[in-house]
């Protein structure tokens, strides 16, 4: 009969093997007493949703040096922030942030609280942020359950039941095995071995400290494992995006609405997205339609753009012109961007 996996070796294989990230602090300083700070934690949480650590790393470091501190964060300009967030997708999660940041600064005099269910009290912090806050700045025992994690409990423990029905299931064994002591360390821990060595193809289980009480490996279905609910397709939206530019070479922009997709970014003039977009020119002049479509994927639908062009002196009736010299593409979202790319030749042309 196999042993039980153990969290024991689990933070043995971290002490060796610990990934090294600009928020963390590693398992050798902890042992030393240095304690994380919890700004750094709760903002490396917030953008890590829906994305990957390879891609969150830059933003990070400059979100820290542009913001040192959550009191720092909390003064910004929403503009400033909005553009450093740009390409990190998920816009509500910005939003938040300085909400949260200002609740942090304005009524708890900038100190995090020490808590889950204070955290949680916080805006934009869930379940599972407030969890990897109280684990990880806090060594509280709380489990975290992220995607790398329920895939290491599901081949642990062979559970079959698909995704997402499955997460309470794998939330109950990955709380069992959360340690009282250095809860924090073992939770990276779980989460670095979902993304070094029980990775989605070609787990590398000959070098993993869970080899022996691994269940699915014994059974040999641990690539198989886990499990997920056939996926619907998504829907296809159509739209239009305006590029417009004056004879002195400033770009005319618009702050998108609050709420909403993107919301408070800054985006090109355009009609709505929908089956049948209704053109919506935001200055009477003659516009080309480039002759490239813009694509996106956003979480729930697929986004086809129709691009037009022009160069005019033309009154907008919606946005403000933006003069060149202050104009940053890196600014725009991710969609926003890819508006400009199909349209700057045009310009480059004139």
């Amino acid at each position: 009969m196999r042993e039980p996996a153990s969290s024991d070796d689990l933070l043995a294989w971290y002490d060796r093997h610990a990934r090294q990230m600009p928020w963390r602090v590693p398992p050798q300083d902890r042992a030393k007493g240095i304690a994380p700070d919890p700004y750094r934690i709760w903002l490396s949480e917030v953008m890590l949703q829906q994305t990957t650590v390879a891609a969150v790393k830059d933003y990070f470091v400059k979100f820290t040096s542009l913001w040192p501190t959550v009191v720092d964060l909390a003064a910004a300009e929403d503009a400033d922030v909005m553009a450093a967030w740009a390409g990190l997708g998920y816009y509500a999660r910005a939003r938040n942030l300085l909400k949260c940041a200002r609740v942090v600064t304005t009524e708890l005099g900038g100190v995090f609280p020490t808590t889950r269910e204070g955290l949680q009290a916080l805006p934009g912090i869930g379940p599972y942020t407030s969890a990897a806050i109280s684990s990880i700045a806090y060594d509280l025992p709380e489990a975290v359950l992220d995607g790398n994690v329920e895939r290491v409990m599901a081949r642990l423990y062979a559970i079959e039941t698909p995704l997402p029905t499955a997460k309470p299931e794998l939330m109950a064994l990955a709380q069992a095995l959360t340690p009282p002591k250095r809860a924090g360390d073992y939770a990276q821990a779980v989460m670095d071995l979902g993304a070094t060595i029980c990775t989605p193809k070609n787990p590398a289980c000959g070098i993993c400290p869970w080899r022996d009480p691994c269940e699915a490996r014994a059974s040999g279905i641990a690539t198989e494992l886990p499990r997920k609910l056939a996926k619907k397709a998504k829907p296809v939206r159509r739209g239009i995006a305006y590029v417009l530019r004056n004879p002195a070479g400033d770009w005319l922009l618009e702050t998108r609405p609050e709420k909403g997709l993107l919301g408070g970014m800054l985006g090109w003039p355009g009609s709505e997205w929908n089956d049948a977009p209704v053109p919506t020119p935001p200055a009477d002049t003659d516009w080309e339609r480039v002759e490239v479509e813009v694509r996106h994927t956003f979480t729930h639908f697929h986004l086809i753009l129709d691009v037009m062009t022009a160069n005019a002196d033309s009154d907008p009736n919606v946005g403000k012109f933006v003069p060149h010299a202050k104009f940053r593409p890196t600014d725009l979202p991710t969609v926003m961007r890819k508006v400009f790319d199909a349209a700057k030749h045009r310009f480059e042309q004139n």
